[in-house]
Order: C-alpha cells, then sequence, then structure tokens
C-alpha cells in the first residue's frame, strides 16, 4: 500500500464526513476540483503544499491525512521476530505508527477460560497494540480475531466490536491503547 493510497483514503474520508462536495473542498483549498479529485483516487502525487491546502480545508491536523485509518489486523509471531543489538542489550522492534492522540497503556491479567464477550467499539480510529507475555489468547475484530501466544504481538481496530478470551491461562498481555486526538463529524446525507 502506498503513501498516495493512505491520503486517498483519508481526503475522501474527511471530505465525506464534513458533507463537503469535491469543488467545495477545492473552492476552500484554492486547489483546481481535478487536483483534488486525483488526490482521492490515488493518482495524483500531491505535494507539501497541497497537503497543507486539502488539511486546512478539511479543518484536520495534516498528520491525518497520512495516517492509516481502518488499520487490519497485524501479527507479529515470537519465532519470526528479529532482535538486533543495541546500547548493550537486545530490542525487539513490536511496531510503529504515526498521528497523534491518547495513548493508554496496560498490564491484562486473565484467567483460563476468561471470555469477554463482544466488547464495545471504542471511538473511530482506536488502535489496540498488545504483547502477550504469557498464556495464550484469542483476540482481535469479532469478524477477524487472532490466536496468539507468548511472545506474539498483535495490532487491530478497537473502533469495532472486538473480544479478548484467554485459551490457556493465566494469560497476561501488555496492551497499549491509541485513541486519536481529531474532533470526528459524524456523515450527514447531502442536501440535493
Amino acid at each position: 500500500m502506498s503513501g498516495n493510497d493512505v491520503v486517498a483514503r483519508n481526503v475522501r474520508r474527511f471530505r465525506i464526513e464534513r458533507n463537503l462536495s469535491l469543488g467545495e473542498v477545492a473552492r476552500r483549498s484554492g486547489l483546481a476540483k481535478q487536483t483534488v479529485s486525483k488526490v482521492e483516487l490515488g493518482t495524483g502525487n500531491p505535494t507539501v503544499e497541497t497537503l497543507m491546502a486539502l488539511s486546512e480545508a478539511l479543518d484536520v491536523p495534516v498528520q491525518r491525512l497520512l495516517t492509516e485509518w481502518g488499520t487490519p489486523v497485524f501479527v507479529q509471531r515470537a519465532g519470526e521476530a528479529e532482535w538486533e543489538n543495541a546500547d548493550g542489550g537486545d530490542i525487539r522492534a513490536l511496531d510503529q505508527i504515526y498521528g497523534s492522540g491518547y495513548v493508554i497503556t496496560r498490564l491484562v491479567r486473565l484467567e483460563a477460560g476468561a471470555d469477554s464477550g463482544a466488547l464495545d467499539a471504542q471511538p473511530q480510529g482506536t488502535l489496540y497494540h498488545a504483547y502477550v507475555i504469557s498464556g495464550a489468547v484469542r483476540i482481535g475484530p469479532l469478524a477477524d480475531p487472532v490466536e496468539v501466544e507468548a511472545g506474539d504481538f498483535v495490532r487491530f481496530p478497537a473502533d469495532v466490536p472486538h473480544l479478548q478470551v484467554c485459551l490457556a491461562g493465566p494469560a497476561a498481555l501488555h496492551i497499549v491503547v491509541t485513541m486519536p486526538q481529531v474532533r470526528q463529524i459524524a456523515p450527514q446525507v447531502l442536501n440535493t
């Protein structure tokens, strides 16, 4: 997936959420309608100036145009982990995302058989990043849960109903919740 694809999805998403036409975004940004259309289609190659103009027209920080929304489930298995020696110790990168917002760090303990049932969707754009310290769990969106065990890492969208079930316990997880700090505007029907 290219950076243009991410920008294309985000420009379209924010435009629709704000009930704006392509022409209105073009007018607000001072860009040609064709330029805005090409950015939304992912066929344009927007400059920094174009991205800044679009972010102002859509009333979002420019980093929101560059940040992936609707992230798919990502799993890094313990056996596939890459460790590198740095500063007298070994480091394993688990994940890297961009954006700004709230970050909540949790340790979670689950007894064997614990089942959360369907957990409510969190605010739009929320991601869970879970490192399994011990045990085994089924975790993730209801439609796409994964089974992970000690040493595995998983990142999944939590802005949809999700679950966590302890398969072998006790289980311990280190969970980091990232929640964008962006004003969300509900989609509206265009007036015709």
